[in-house]
């Protein structure tokens, strides 16, 4: 009777947390695009014109255009990695083919994670540019054209939530000797789309630095809503090292109810 009772009671649990988790989900991806204080500032400065910020972005497109075009290869180069490998359709395919086997692994929960990052992120961001309205950089010779509005820049939003994304979820697939070397290429390859998109000169250097800032933002209150659901379901903190959820190694990545066997123990679902 004892354990009965201490089942139901976990089961109740559970319950409660998948409850919380839905609402601290949906509630954060609702409030990102204004909970990151940095990007708020920055959108401040880019809505007033503040000249510094103006000047600097005018400098770096005028630098990296004039690059650009005295070296053609190189721009032959940046343009692949930034319209193909770095794409924001290329990234959220791979995030979404990341869902579906996490899906197939049973760890709904982390699946919803990486999904509403993901959508939130590209809603959020197509949002902000309809307010803001920036127009792109207006070069005399450009290297290379994009349609839309320019703030803040959609591709550097998109590979900081898919990269975090990916890194979030596989890290406890990875051996620890390479988990170093993930997050080298993660970051890179953050870093190199931004600078993509101002050598082609489509976005300005705060174009960048605002998708940067607004994709993090998103990344860490949805990370924020994960870790309340594991609190909730009593299962400890995941350190940033081991990924959102390093029980994805196991055959059972989530809690779920236990049922009776025919000894009278319990097993998982």
């Amino acid at each position: 009777m004892v354990r009965a009772a201490a089942q139901r009671l976990r089961d109740l649990r559970r319950r409660t947390a998948d409850r919380r988790f839905g609402i601290h989900l949906f509630a954060s991806a609702a409030v990102a695009a204004t909970a990151a204080v940095p990007f708020g500032l920055l959108l401040v400065l880019v809505e007033g014109h503040w000249q510094p910020l103006r000047r600097l972005d005018a400098g770096a497109a005028r630098r990296l255009n004039e690059a650009a075009l005295e070296h053609p290869a190189w721009t032959s180069t940046l343009r692949f990695l930034s319209d193909r490998v770095w794409d924001p359709v290329t990234l959220r395919t791979a995030v979404a083919l990341l869902t579906v086997w996490l899906l197939y692994r049973r760890a709904w929960r982390l699946a919803a994670w990486s999904a509403a990052t993901a959508t939130a992120g590209g809603l959020i961001g197509l949002l902000v540019k309809i307010v803001v309205e920036r127009a792109r950089p207006s070069l005399e010779d450009p290297v290379a054209h994009a349609p839309g509005f320019s703030f803040p820049s959609g591709h550097a939003m998109t590979a900081t939530i898919s990269f975090a994304i990916f890194l979030l979820v596989l890290l406890p697939l990875v051996p620890r000797a390479l988990r170093a070397l993930c997050w080298g290429v993660a970051i890179v390859s953050v870093l190199g789309v931004g600078f993509t998109r101002i050598a082609l000169g489509v976005h300005w250097f705060s174009d960048v630095v605002g998708g940067w800032l607004l994709g993090l933002a998103v990344v860490a209150l949805t990370t924020w809503a994960f870790e309340a659901w594991r609190a909730d379901v009593g299962r400890r903190p995941a350190g940033l090292s081991e990924g959102l959820e390093p029980e994805l190694t196991g055959a059972h990545p989530e809690p779920g109810p236990s049922v009776r066997n025919h000894h009278g123990g319990s097993v998982r679902d």
